[in-house]
Parts: structure tokens; C-alpha cells; sequence
């Protein structure tokens, strides 16, 4: 059975604790953190998620999924290391020197959490292929990054396919998340090429039912 974790981008801040209790009932099993700098993608929800983490470290123990769409890499990680998350992804497309992007990987992990490699629509999963065995989590962008409700892009399925009889072949340790524009019409899918932990948040944030909403999300 796969796992969920839901974006709380769409959350209002309004309604931010509500929605937290909700999801916790719903059985979600990480809060996805997405965090964008206005320059690595062109929104910027940095003080947006510090305080969407600032609410949860007080009120609950699902662990965090914290997706770093940024450029400032090293800077943002340590921004979000106090909330003690269970993961922290990177993107591939962020640090182009390979010696820096395996030493960040390995600064991660160093703070007793998982890393996380992700890679954008147009990226090929050749060019992450050498680092598999330096993740945990490899989380492949089903849309482009930057906004929440987006379509999911069909042709991305492919690649998750391809990386998860990679992944297998090669015997890896490596968890494959996908993340942009699941739902409950396509999330089968989105499983069937090999997706381990769907990342959703307009289709959960939206629906009138939350746990409905996840529990046919994870059924089989």
C-alpha cells in the first residue's frame, strides 16, 4: 500500500490547525512541506511554511516531507533541520557541481534525516542515476514546480516506470514519491508505474472528506 503525503500549500492560514487535526484523523501519513524562494521557482512560500511547521511541531507527530524548491540550498536546510523532518528533498536541478550536491545529500543525512533527490518534468532520470545509491527518496515532478493545482503531466509516468525497474534491478534502498496534480482519477496510475508515496493537496484540501479522499487513495 502506498503512502500519503499531503501538501499543506493550499491550506489557508486561517484554517491551517483545523486542517492539520483533520488530516491526522484522515490517517495522511506525512505533511508535505513545499517550500519555494521566488527564484528557484517564481512563488515564494518561505514564511508561508515556517509557520505551517512552527504549528505542527506543537501539535502533532506525522512526520514532515519537506520539498526544498530552492537555489539557496544549504541555507533553506538548515531553516527547516529545527522542525526535525523525516525527510528533506533537494533538487537535482539546483547544484550543478556533483561533489557539492553528494556533500549536501550527506549533510542531510548527517542530521538524522532522510534525503531526498528531485527532479523536474523535463529531467532526464539518466542524469540522477550515479546518486541513487547516495537517497532515500527519489521525488519525480508530475507538474512543473512552483504552483499547486496544477494537471498532471502524463508522459512524466513513463519515467517513474523506467526509475522504479531501475530501482529494482538494481537492488536500491531508494522509495519513489511522486508529486504534482494526483487524484483520485488518476492516482492508479501514478501507482502502477511505481509510485511509493503519492504527494497530494488540492485533491484532498478541497474534498468534503478528507479520509475518504485518502483511504481511496491508498486502497489497492
Amino acid at each position: 500500500m502506498v503512502e500519503i503525503s499531503t501538501s499543506l500549500l493550499s491550506v489557508k492560514k486561517d484554517n491551517i490547525i483545523k486542517a492539520i487535526y483533520n488530516l491526522e484523523t484522515a490517517k495522511t501519513d506525512y505533511f508535505h512541506i513545499d517550500v519555494m524562494d521566488g527564484i528557484f521557482v517564481e512563488q515564494d512560500t518561505t514564511e508561508k511554511m515556517i509557520e505551517y511547521c512552527d504549528y505542527l511541531s506543537n501539535i502533532t507527530n506525522i512526520p514532515l516531507d519537506v520539498h526544498l524548491m530552492v537555489s539557496d540550498v544549504k541555507k533553506y536546510i538548515d531553516m527547516f533541520l529545527p522542525y526535525n523532518p523525516n525527510i528533506i528533498t533537494i533538487h537535482y536541478e539546483a547544484i550543478k557541481d556533483k561533489n557539492e550536491l553528494l556533500d549536501t545529500l550527506d549533510y542531510i543525512k548527517l542530521n538524522n534525516c532522510k534525503a531526498g533527490i528531485s527532479i523536474k518534468p523535463d529531467t532526464d532520470i539518466t542524469e540522477i542515476l550515479e546518486i541513487l545509491e547516495n537517497v532515500h527518496v527519489v521525488l519525480v515532478m508530475t507538474v512543473e514546480p512552483g504552483q499547486g493545482g496544477q494537471e498532471l503531466i502524463q508522459t512524466v509516468l513513463n519515467k517513474i516506470n523506467n526509475l522504479s525497474m531501475y530501482v529494482k534491478e538494481k537492488n536500491l534502498d531508494v522509495l519513489i514519491e511522486a508529486d504534482g496534480g494526483i487524484n483520485i482519477n488518476n492516482v492508479e496510475d501514478v501507482k502502477e508505474a511505481g509510485a511509493e508515496i503519492i504527494v497530494s493537496g488540492t485533491a484532498i484540501i478541497n474534498s468534503d472528506n478528507y479520509s475518504d479522499v485518502i483511504k481511496k487513495m491508498k486502497t489497492p
